[in-house]
């Protein structure tokens, strides 16, 4: 009898350390996600000194979703526009079904980018990614 509480015990122990982490990776790549918008929103030709290492930190986060790493990654390497890498993995990226919306319209305007944002690609990413 008592193996059996100390059994339930610890798996109820497990199951809220895990959801613990859970949150805390969930909070984590939102944060990241709405700091990569932030940036491409504000990009003129290219991305600063300051958002360039934010990009490059973003996307060298392994704790991170892979999905996040490559917007970050992708955004770092705007010059004008999206390289032919970074377009080619934001294509991938909103042909994934299981990427949530607002992360396909961020692939969609970052293999797009063209100089800057458009006015309505900024309202977007503000409503998207508040």
């Amino acid at each position: 009898m008592k193996t059996t509480i100390f059994k339930k015990l610890i798996l109820l122990i497990a199951v809220g350390v895990f959801s613990q982490f859970a949150m805390a990776q969930n909070e984590d790549n939102a944060a990241a996600i709405k700091q990569v918008a932030d940036i491409v929103a504000g990009i003129n030709h290219f991305p600063s000194d300051d958002a360039l290492a934010t990009l490059d930190g973003i996307a060298a986060n392994g704790g991170l979703a892979q999905a996040i790493r490559d917007m970050a990654n992708a955004a770092a390497n705007i010059e004008h526009s999206a390289n032919e890498e970074g377009r080619g993995a934001m294509e991938a990226l909103q042909n994934n079904t299981q990427m949530p919306e607002r992360g396909r319209v961020l692939a969609g305007i970052i293999e797009n980018f063209s100089h800057t944002c458009s006015d309505a690609d900024k309202e977007r990413l503000a409503e998207l990614f508040p």
